[in-house]
């Protein structure tokens, strides 16, 4: 708590002292770019990442970046995606899962959360989709290699929640809204993007230079054969072969995938 209070003393004379006139505008009204929903884990800090500005980013955070589908719960999740695309106007969402997720660790091992966290138990239901998907398509995969296949499909699967609520679906259906899935990786500090058009998840800070990144990235399509860096040795290229979306702003159509594709995911084969 000491070196809190010493952080809000070092705030209010070098960071507000240097900003008032920022701080003047804030205080009558915001308007930020882009909803970013993200897990509550201390290592991420969407600020940080995207050295996105004060009043930039509109930050939805909980366990596992979980959206629970319309409908399913009155939680605050709901009305802030509401108030976000409605009263703000912000036409830009990422949904941003990370790398070594507790959540999704217990979310492999849902049952033994019974007894122990029943909270937590009854919230990551919200994710039972992504465990079943992995559970009926990824039985070879075990460790950390099946973890990071569960954090990447709950990023989808939690875009297809949010897509079922309806100021959500309306905005895309007039094509003034666009949808993001990332995966931030803690130990390379870098953010891998799924490329609806690629069907991949692609390593963003190596597509395009600084100058031209920030302005692709809120006007899809991102477009980019690059191979990854995964946080083991070999290369990778996660490919994602779901359907090409009929508008450049449907970017997650709702789509059963086969054995075969769900193996191409992770595994970077090029068979068709």
């Amino acid at each position: 708590m000491k070196k809190l209070i010493r952080g809000l003393r070092e705030f209010k004379s070098s960071y507000f002292s240097t900003h008032e006139e920022l701080f003047e505008q804030l205080s009558h009204g915001q308007k930020p770019r882009v909803l970013f929903i993200t897990c509550s884990d201390s290592r991420i800090d969407p600020n940080l990442i995207t050295q996105a500005g004060l009043g930039e980013l509109f930050v939805i955070r909980n366990a596992g970046n979980i959206i629970p589908p319309f409908g399913a719960t009155n939680g605050g999740e709901g009305a802030t995606i509401e108030y976000a695309i409605q009263a703000l106007d912000i036409q830009q969402i990422i949904v941003c899962g990370h790398s070594h997720c507790g959540a999704m660790k217990g979310l492999m091992k849902l049952d033994s959360l019974r007894v122990e966290m029943p909270l937590v138990h009854d919230w990551l239901k919200y994710a039972e989709a992504t465990r079943r998907l992995v559970k009926d398509n990824y039985s070879d995969y075990e460790g950390e290699e099946l973890l990071d296949i569960i954090i990447a499909e709950n990023v989808l699967t939690q875009i297809e929640n949010l897509r079922t609520y309806p100021v959500i679906r309306s905005k895309l259906y007039q094509g003034k809204l666009s949808i993001y899935a990332w995966v931030y990786q803690i130990e390379a500090g870098e953010v891998l993007v799924y490329d609806p058009q690629q069907h991949a998840y692609v390593l963003l800070q190596n597509q395009l230079p600084p100058s031209e990144i920030d302005e692709r990235l809120l006007n899809p399509p991102l477009t980019s054969n690059v191979e990854i860096h995964s946080s083991k040795t070999q290369q990778q290229t996660y490919q994602l072969p779901r359907e090409v979306p009929s508008s450049e702003h449907e970017w997650f159509p709702m789509t059963v995938l086969s054995p075969e594709q769900m193996e191409r995911i992770y595994r970077g084969s090029t068979t068709k």
